[in-house]
C-alpha cells in the first residue's frame, strides 16, 4: 500500500508518517523512485505508535528509547565478539534500525526485514522482548550488592 492510502486509512497525516520515518521508528519500502510502501504488518505498527501516543502518553523520543531497549543482537543471532563492535551496542539511545540506517544506504531494505524490526514492529511483540531486555539486566546485575551507606 501507498503512504496516500495508509494515511487516509488511519486518519494520519502523510507528513506525520514521513516524520515516523526520519525519527527511526519505521521503515517503509522504498521504490526505486522514493515511492513508499507499506505491508500489513506496517500498519499495525503505526496503530501501534498511535495508540502509544494517544492512549499512554509517550512521544516519539520514548517511543524510540523503548525501542532500543530491544535485544536486537540476540533476535539476529550475532556472536558476542560482534555485538561488543557492534554500533547499537555503544549507541543504546536509538534501535539498531536507526543506527545502521544512518550509516549505509542499502540498510533500508534490509532492516526492513530483519528479525529485530520485523518482530518489535508488533505490539503483542514488545512485552516479551522487554521481558527478555529486563531478564537481562536482572541478570548483569545479579550478584550486586545494593550501596546501604546513604
Amino acid at each position: 500500500m501507498k503512504i496516500g492510502h495508509v494515511a487516509r486509512m488511519l486518519n494520519v497525516s502523510v507528513p506525520t508518517l514521513r516524520m515516523y520515518e526520519r525519527e527511526g521508528i519505521l521503515i517503509p519500502w522504498k521504490s526505486t523512485g522514493g515511492t513508499r510502501y507499506f505491508d500489513e504488518q506496517d500498519v499495525e505498527w503505526i496503530r501501534c505508535i498511535r495508540r502509544m501516543i494517544s492512549e499512554l502518553g509517550l512521544n516519539i523520543e520514548g517511543i524510540r528509547r523503548l525501542l532500543a531497549l530491544i535485544p536486537c543482537h540476540e533476535l539476529r543471532g550475532c556472536a558476542a565478539t560482534q555485538y561488543a563492535h557492534c554500533p547499537c551496542h555503544i549507541d543504546a539511545s536509538r534501535p539498531c534500525w536507526s543506527i545502521t540506517g544512518a550509516s549505509r544506504r542499502s540498510s533500508q531494505k534490509e532492516c526492513h526485514g530483519c528479525p529485530a524490526y520485523r518482530n518489535s514492529i508488533s505490539c503483542q511483540n514488545l512485552k516479551s522482548l522487554f521481558e527478555i531486555r529486563l531478564h537481562q539486566l536482572a541478570g548483569s546485575n545479579h550478584g550486586a550488592t545494593p550501596d546501604h551507606t546513604a
